[in-house]
């Protein structure tokens, strides 16, 4: 699936944050799990199981998207759900919950050091996603940050990929790289045009889910991104 000709230089770099550069440790299944119960799917349930089943192979799509599918035909539950999500992730986020993946704020400064813009994406409300940004410290060490608000779909769709090459000013998809740690994280990189699709093994799927999914690599973490950019750039090969 490599499809790296024709081109001279990755420009932007399009991250996923939670299981990619921001590390999990179960926080986001957790407050699933409490938005759900609270809508009436009780744990330890078999509509329990299905709807974590559900989650963990969808993880990286629009979280208001999921909830959804999880409470069909009624807006109104899924939105309430959505919300109990984003509030039950912040206490947790505010609680010092969460932390860089190991080797991701390294990767970040050497994204931007060789003239790549770095954009974290996540499947987060604006609300969520900020308040990740600011208790990591990162805002001002990326260029753009997006969630499914922010550029009209989720993934797997291509979207919030494509609303960055347009608000960062890069002239062709080409000279993207994609990194997340999920299927439909890939699956928009490859539907963006991205020339670098990059699976990473820190988050939600494992290597067999990442390698059925439209990819150029699947790296062990995003800390590699970085090298396998150089190489591109400087023409070798390294699927």
């Amino acid at each position: 699936m490599i499809r790296l000709a024709a081109l001279d230089m990755i420009r932007l770099a399009v991250l996923d944050m939670a299981g990619t550069t921001v590390a999990d440790e179960g926080t986001v299944e957790a407050a699933f799990v409490e938005a759900v119960a609270a809508g009436g799917i009780e744990p330890g349930t078999p509509g329990m199981d299905g709807a974590l089943a559900y989650v963990r192979a969808t993880m990286g799509q629009s979280k208001v998207e999921v909830f959804r599918h999880l409470f069909p035909g009624d807006e109104g539950a899924a939105r309430a759900a959505n919300e109990r999500f984003e509030a039950a992730y912040e206490r947790q986020v505010r609680a010092g919950a969460v932390a860089p993946v190991a080797g991701a704020g390294d990767a970040i400064a050497e994204l931007r050091a060789m003239g790549v813009a770095v954009c974290l994406t996540t499947g987060f409300a604006p609300s969520t996603r900020d308040a990740l940004l600011d208790a990591l410290g990162w805002r001002p060490r990326i260029d753009l940050a997006l969630s499914p608000a922010d550029a009209g779909r989720g993934r797997p769709y291509p979207d919030m990929v494509l609303t960055a090459v347009i608000r960062l000013g890069i002239d062709d998809v080409r000279h993207v790289a994609v990194a997340g740690d999920t299927a439909s994280d890939l699956l928009a990189g490859w539907r963006a045009g991205a020339s670098i699709v990059a699976g990473v093994l820190t988050g939600a799927h494992d290597r067999e889910t990442l390698a059925g999914a439209p990819h150029t690599h699947i790296l062990a973490s995003v800390a590699a991104l970085p090298r396998v950019i150089a190489q591109v750039g400087s023409g070798e090969a390294d699927p």
